[in-house]
């Protein structure tokens, strides 16, 4: 009986670590997310007007958008593995869809704008998709427009006075209305990537 009271009392006790690892696991570093706020109609509210610079110097605005259901994703260029793993992904994915791809558009934007010049980000896109269009703004605008989709970034010192960028890895899915559809996981199976991209462009 005393031996079966020990038992209850080590399983409670685990359970009450694990519950206050989860609770803070949170804050530790480079775990940080922002849950996007839900309207009262149950739609996250995730998106908003922009206008910031593509990688050809053109204008862009969120108008161009409105019509065709959009990814959008944020990154920089000195990203060492999550950004263009994740780009040539997309570029992947985009050629195994076909003419379905056309049926969406596809907006990379920096979360650096210091580093990420025009001129930088022309050529980080050579590698990629030609239909993916890379973005960028002054520092205001890339605060408003990560603000706007509930994503995260923060500029993270490095030795020697340089520094990286942590920030949001998922991919926005944004249907025809410009509404929140879901978000795309790079690491999910591919079968789920392409399901969750068909069902986008091809909604029943």
């Amino acid at each position: 009986m005393n031996l079966r009271i020990v038992r209850w009392v080590a399983w409670g006790a685990v359970a009450v670590v694990g519950g206050l690892f989860l609770g803070f696991s949170g804050l530790l570093p480079g775990t940080q997310t922002r849950t996007p706020a839900v309207t009262s109609s149950g739609i996250a509210t995730v998106g908003g007007p922009f206008t910031l610079t593509s990688h050809k110097g053109e204008k862009f605005d969120s108008a161009q958008l409105a019509g065709k259901p959009y990814l959008a994703f944020f990154g920089f260029t000195f990203c060492p593995d999550v950004c263009p793993t994740s780009l040539m992904e997309l570029t992947d994915l985009m050629g195994e869809l076909g003419s379905d791809a056309d049926k969406m558009n596809v907006i990379f934007i920096t979360v650096d704008p210091d580093r990420d010049t025009q001129d930088a980000l022309a050529e980080y896109m050579t590698s990629f998709d030609k239909r993916i269009v890379a973005l960028r703004g002054s520092q205001a605008e890339t605060d408003a427009v990560v603000k706007a989709y509930a994503a995260f970034a923060s500029k993270v010192p490095l030795e020697g006075g340089q520094y990286t960028m942590d920030h949001t890895s998922g991919v926005y899915l944004m249907d025809a209305n410009g509404r929140f559809s879901g978000m795309l996981d790079l690491h999910e199976p591919r079968a789920t990537k392409l399901e969750k991209l068909r069902r986008l462009v091809n909604p029943r």
